[in-house]
């Protein structure tokens, strides 16, 4: 048997809701139409079920034993389709009880937890995963639906006619000296004085990474790499140590504050990076990514306010 094309998920529904208030006006009421519009998909039903449901007496509508019937096997068809479409979603992303957020691991130090707290106010039953690595690295993630949305730095790497980018903040490079280095109580650097000096850089992929090598065109030179390294807090304890010299954001400067200087590159070379988050459109009506938009909103604009 084929099923006929007029026998309706909705029209189900407001069959449920007659049989469940008794009445066609305070069915009307519960699903927000009109009484007609209610009479209408009734008389509907029963022409793509070709049998009665109720005996008309008067104005009113006596339910048949068809109409018990149906009315036990819709309730049930209407739940699993349901948690059909839950499951459905969910398999595809859509306002799952988890949330995964890939960053940069220097975003974790301020940007990360103010989002995540905003976030869980605006959701507070939603449990968060984060996943931390590089620009490429992230970017790969996000193309194939393993994590929601990205800050990362918003450069070559991420451009993606499938992806929507919402700038946060941008961060200026520094050359990051151990405290005791003689570089470390000047007001900005000539990086062309560190042509024999010894450099730790973050691995390629990072958008660190790219930076430092075109500030390293620009200043004519390639730097001494003593070692590359795949976290910028470990970059900073080898810094700190005095193992070499690093061009860093400034937003990694609370880290190891006593131990590591920030010194700004004079004006030929600096460099700014330009962080930001990153999600694909085809998620963009997801609950959960929303309100981390939303959040994200909040946060560039109090950055974009001008300090008093």
């Amino acid at each position: 048997m084929l099923i006929d094309e007029e026998l309706t998920l909705k029209k189900l529904e407001i069959f449920l809701a007659f049989m469940r208030t008794g009445n066609l006006a305070r069915a009307a009421v519960e699903l927000q139409t009109s009484n007609v519009s209610v009479h209408r998909a009734i008389h509907s039903l029963e022409s793509a079920l070709r049998c009665p449901l109720f005996k008309h007496e008067g104005r009113n509508l006596t339910p048949l034993e068809s109409a018990y019937v149906l009315e036990e096997r819709a309730q049930k068809l209407i739940q699993d389709v349901v948690a059909t479409v839950e499951l459905t979603r969910q398999a595809a992303g859509f306002s799952a009880a988890r949330f995964k957020l890939g960053s940069l691991y220097s975003l974790t130090i301020k940007t990360v937890p103010q989002l995540i707290m905003g976030l869980k106010l605006r959701r507070s039953e939603l449990n968060i995963d984060l996943i931390m690595g590089s620009n490429i690295d992230l970017f790969y993630k996000l193309k194939n639906m393993e994590v929601d949305a990205i800050l990362v730095s918003l450069n070559e790497s991420v451009n993606d006619p499938d992806c929507e980018h919402l700038p946060l903040f941008s961060d200026d490079i520094f050359l990051a000296a151990p405290a005791e280095s003689p570089f470390s109580q000047q007001s900005e650097v000539d990086l062309s004085d560190l042509r024999e000096a010894t450099f730790i850089t973050l691995a390629q992929g990072f958008a660190t990474h790219q930076d430092g090598v075109r500030v390293f065109q620009q200043a004519g030179f390639e730097p001494k790499v003593a070692m590359q390294v795949n976290d910028i807090f470990t970059l900073l304890s080898m810094v700190s140590s005095g193992v070499g010299y690093a061009l860093l954001p400034g937003r990694v400067a609370a880290v190891y504050e006593n131990r590591v200087r920030l010194i700004p590159l004079q004006a030929r070379y600096r460099m700014q990076q330009h962080i930001g988050v990153v999600f694909l459109k085809s998620k963009e009506r997801d609950p959960n990514l929303l309100a981390f938009v939303a959040e994200c909103r909040m946060y560039a604009n109090r950055h974009s306010q001008p300090e008093t």
